[in-house]
């Protein structure tokens, strides 16, 4: 039994001398330099101790894409129909919002009244979403706007965002017109079925003209 016992212990400890030295070799494999340390890639994987995790509150510099969309008219819609037809109509929209969501991979972060803040860390996927969106709804009698924007952002508290792209892409939103995406992002991120006018300025509340910013196009 105690031979046993002494196997099993050599196994997990083999166990976990492979697993650490594939996240050394994973983190010395990336464009980002010279080979990692074991203490560097530890921390880079998330394998730190308790104690060695920094002091503080939780916060996290990461690397997202940001989508907001909402219902164009909705107040004017609410005024003219009521509260009741208005709650149909929002109840028809978040239910296509999150099964969008759903299919391309992308996470409802949270719901804004009459719209949607979405967040992936594929901008691919957030623009696939952004445009599937407008591209449903271009047939029916909603009309949905999008804005869109892609950097880092602080990760706080484990279920919010706080940063420049963030507030960039809720802005490029309120900015669009109805059935219209405005997006900061890359144009190789775009879905092959995407296409993007030339990069415009566009003028926003409270800050001034934003350049390089496409107008995005689903071509079905």
């Amino acid at each position: 039994m105690e031979t046993d016992s002494m196997m099993s212990e050599l196994e997990t400890i083999g166990r976990r001398e492979e697993r650490d030295s594939s996240v050394v070799r994973a983190a010395a494999s990336t464009d980002a330099g010279p080979a990692l340390d074991w203490h560097q890639a530890k921390q880079n994987s998330g394998l730190e101790a308790p104690d060695e995790l920094p002091e503080g509150d939780a916060h996290l510099n990461v690397e997202r894409t940001f989508v907001f969309a909402d219902l164009s008219g909705f107040t004017q819609y609410t005024r003219q129909n009521g509260p009741h037809e208005a709650v149909k109509l929002l109840g028809e929209f978040r239910r296509i919002a999150r099964n969008v969501a759903a299919k391309r991979g992308v996470r409802v972060a949270k719901w804004l009244g009459d719209g949607v803040m979405i967040v992936s860390v594929d901008p691919t996927a957030a623009v696939a979403f952004g445009a599937h969106l407008i591209h449903h709804f271009s047939t029916t009698d909603l009309q949905v706007r999008v804005g869109l924007a892609s950097g880092i952002a602080l990760l706080f508290e484990g279920d919010d965002y706080i940063g420049e792209p963030v507030n960039l892409a809720a802005k490029l939103c309120a900015a669009a017109k109805p059935d219209e995406i405005l997006g900061a992002c890359e144009l190789s991120d775009l879905p092959p079925w995407v296409k993007a006018d030339n990069a415009v300025e566009v003028a926003i509340k409270g800050v001034g003209l934003i350049g390089d910013i496409h107008r995005l196009v689903p071509v079905l």
